[in-house]
């Protein structure tokens, strides 16, 4: 056997390891996204609450309570954190199983 058959595997996997780190840094950044977003979107209403048709409700119709941007902010990012970012998370971990490039 030549040694540099058994030298290149252990070179190979230690050049994997940052890169399996990156990855998971990645998965853990878009999984982030969301409660992040939801935490604005909470901090938007608390920093104007004159948004919130609720708490002001002199003069608003149907069109203002529907819509109150903040707590839509709040919505996308609880919508994104249960059904979208699992998926990508998914993709990004399954993206280090693969063949290196």
């Amino acid at each position: 056997m030549s040694s540099d058959i058994g030298t290149s595997r252990g070179k190979r996997l230690e050049r994997r390891a940052p890169v399996a780190a990156r990855h998971q840094g990645r998965a853990l950044a878009v999984l982030l996204l969301g409660p992040i977003t939801m935490v604005g979107g909470l901090i938007w209403a608390v920093a104007q609450p004159y948004r919130i048709a609720f708490l002001y409700p002199n003069g608003k119709g149907l069109y203002d309570y529907l819509v109150q941007p903040p707590l839509l902010v709040a919505l996308v990012g609880f919508v994104f954190m249960v059904w979208i970012a699992p998926g990508l998370a998914e993709d990004l971990e399954l993206e280090d199983d693969g063949p290196e490039s």
